[in-house]
């Protein structure tokens, strides 16, 4: 009985020790920012998302509030963003649709190709650094192979969610639903290009002040 009681009590231990454990984990993660439609909230929140952000354009010359347009709508800001599981009977989780993840929700073939043409073997999908670069070299190829302009940020999301072979195809056409969350897309785009008039001097001082 002794040795049975003592293992009876071990179990509640190992369990808030895997609490304890996730509970850490989850807090090593980053949140999402406070007021995502708003692009000088998010910049003033996460103060080194700008600095990436405005690296990449110049590096890539995809403007700022078209990444920050993208994310937005493919993960929510949200760095571990996974796809949906599909469910047995509605109940029992399977496998998930496809391998996106991350910020970008980019798949796990087009994140290979990335690294292996960039060079940048340690990038990750769940560091915003790395995903807003990704975002501005996937969008310098949409320009040189499908002469999509960098600031058209309607057709830059569709090769973005279709691929190059997808656009070229315009397999978009027989998806009205895509082709309203590209409008929406551009529209965030937007609006994220008129707040960023108004804070940009600030950010630019913040940085200078570094």
């Amino acid at each position: 009985m002794r040795f049975a009681n003592a293992g009876t009590a071990e179990v509640p231990v190992r369990s808030l020790l895997f609490v304890l454990f996730a509970a850490v984990l989850a807090s090593c993660a980053t949140a999402p920012p406070k007021n995502p439609s708003d692009v000088c909230s998010i910049f003033f929140e996460k103060e080194d998302w700008y600095a990436s952000a405005r690296k990449a354009q110049r590096r890539w010359g995809i403007p700022v509030p078209i990444q920050m347009a993208i994310i937005n709508q493919e993960s929510s800001f949200i760095e571990d963003a996974r796809p949906p599981r599909y469910r047995l009977l509605g109940i029992l989780p399977l496998w998930r649709r496809s391998s996106a993840y991350g910020y970008g929700q980019v798949k796990d073939e087009t994140w290979d190709w990335y690294r292996t043409k960039t060079g940048n073997r340690s990038a990750d999908r769940d560091e915003f650094e790395d995903v807003v670069d990704f975002i501005g070299w996937y969008a310098h190829q949409s320009y040189k192979s499908l002469g999509i302009s960098k600031s058209d940020a309607y057709n830059q999301y569709l090769a973005y969610h279709e691929g190059h072979g997808g656009f070229r195809r315009k397999s978009y056409l027989s998806k009205p639903w895509l082709m309203r969350v590209a409008r929406r897309v551009e529209t965030t785009a937007a609006r994220y290009r008129r707040q960023l008039l108004t804070c940009q001097p600030s950010l630019e001082r913040l940085l200078a002040s570094d």
